[in-house]
């Protein structure tokens, strides 16, 4: 047989296909925007050496298989695998655009939210980097963007690192030439398709002789494992509040930005107790009470949940693409008007969270469901995502030091979760180089005011800070 390659899809990959399918205004890709000075990669005319830019994207993608691959479908049982793309071409990928100069940070923050508008094209590799010139200062932006089935919070920067250095050396290392693999044949994705599922009572049977030969310990595993996934099933069955947060979306997305000092964020966590994510959804906490009481909510009537992606992702495992993460769901007390006690309350719900099953149970249930049929994981997705939660709350650590692009130094980068049904608003942070940089996406029609909840998360930080200072002992 000759030679071919294909890689199949995990149920939670393909679920996120399988949302943009069940509906035109979900747009299941993550994306961030950074900006950097400029420095060799400035021109004479001050705008950016483009074909520099590509060169050094090309050359990192030697160690990035998958972002030159494309979905194919498995005949008859239309199961998404990933092939190469044997028409890739790297001009569609990396655009180059400019702002009016002198170009605002409003200006790229609405650009921003129309790229980030748009969905990628299924029949293309799964991304786009957007080099934007034209700002204030000299600076330059990207914005990209990935199907979230390609990459999660922790990989997608992994690969974005691949294109970046701890030191300003602008040199780029030449990639070796680039041949795509063969993509078999329908029949033979079909046939290893029907082989697959045939096998599956097999692995059944071979489970239960495994148990037979140590019937204790297998029982101890599956009593474990049984609630687990009974804990992950039956959390927070109650339907959450419609909220202004949680109405129909369409299509077109807003997005905003703040930033925190991460050494102050750290102080309020060490006088006040709790972690880092604790303190991050106090100030998410105080911002959604604020929001929904402006817009006339009583609080104290409200049931909120914000999810908390977590990532499973092994160390050896950070390099490579898809996604591994689970998901836990938060309550959170927006009627509490005080931020110590609010913040309290955080701490011990993530205690609790933390304590639970509830994260070996979701991974067990796409398990599963990767084996039986990952439209069942879809489905119970998307029911979540209609009465378990309000919002999501991701943050992704990064480094603490500098990175450069070919030399240009990166100054900030902010986050974008994609939005589910009935998800008004996403929250993503990301650590970097000293600072909690927190990305805000939102639904155009939704949140017309989500400059407002931004600087709502400014306030609630500011008061968790005055609070601390306050709390500290004297002398």
């Amino acid at each position: 047989m000759a030679y071919s390659h294909y890689q199949r899809l995990t149920a939670l990959d393909e679920s996120f296909l399988r949302f943009e399918e069940q509906d035109p205004a979900i747009h299941m890709h993550v994306g961030a925007v950074a900006l950097f000075d400029p420095g060799p990669l400035a021109t004479d005319d001050g705008g950016i050496d483009i074909d520099h830019l590509r060169r050094g994207v090309e050359a990192s993608l030697g160690e990035s298989p998958r972002f030159r691959q494309k979905l194919a479908r498995v005949p008859v049982a239309e199961s998404p695998v990933w092939v190469d793309d044997e028409r890739f071409n790297l001009h569609y990928h990396v655009r180059h655009t400019s702002l009016p100069r002198p170009g605002s940070l409003r200006q790229l923050k609405r650009l921003a939210g129309r790229i980030l508008s748009q969905r990628l094209d299924r029949s293309k590799a799964l991304w786009e980097f957007w080099f934007v010139e034209g700002l204030a200062d000299g600076r330059f932006a990207l914005i990209a963007k990935a199907h979230h089935c390609l990459v999660d919070g922790i990989s997608g920067f992994d690969l974005l690192a691949r294109m970046m250095r701890p030191d300003p050396d602008p040199t780029i290392e030449p990639p070796p030439r680039w041949f795509p693999r063969p993509v078999p044949p329908g029949t033979r994705l079909l046939v290893d398709e029907v082989t697959r599922r045939v096998g599956l009572p097999l692995d059944v049977a071979g489970a239960g002789l495994r148990a037979l030969t140590a019937p204790r310990e297998s029982l101890g595993r599956l009593w474990d494992a049984s609630g687990a996934l009974g804990e992950a099933l039956t959390a927070n069955a109650s339907p959450v509040s419609r909220t202004p947060l949680n109405a129909e979306i369409g299509p077109y997305r807003r997005f905003d930005w703040t930033r925190f000092e991460l050494d102050a964020v750290k102080e309020v966590k060490r006088r006040l107790g709790g972690t880092v994510n604790d303190v991050v959804l106090a100030c998410v906490t105080g911002a959604v009470g604020r929001f929904l009481s402006r817009r006339g909510e009583r609080l104290a009537e409200l049931t909120i949940r914000a999810m908390v992606p977590v990532s499973v992702r092994r160390s050896d495992e950070r390099s490579s693409e898809g996604n591994r993460v689970v998901s836990l769901v938060a309550p959170l007390p927006v009627a509490e008007p005080n931020p110590i006690q609010r913040l309290e309350q955080i701490v011990q719900t993530t205690a609790r969270l933390k304590g639970s099953r509830q994260a070996r149970g979701v991974e067990i249930f796409e398990e599963i469901t990767d084996r039986i049929h990952p439209a069942i994981f879809t489905a119970v997705a998307s029911r979540a995502a209609r009465q378990a939660y309000n919002l999501v709350v991701t943050n992704v650590p990064g480094p603490q030091t500098p990175w450069w692009l070919l030399g240009a130094k990166m100054l900030e980068i902010y986050p974008m979760v994609p939005l589910f049904e009935c998800q008004g608003l996403g929250t993503a942070l990301f650590s970097y180089d000293g600072s909690l940089c927190w990305g805000f996406s939102a639904d155009w029609d939704a949140l017309p005011d989500l400059h407002d909840f931004a600087g709502f998360a400014d306030e609630e930080f500011e008061a968790l800070r005055k609070a601390a200072r306050a709390d500290a002992p004297a002398g």
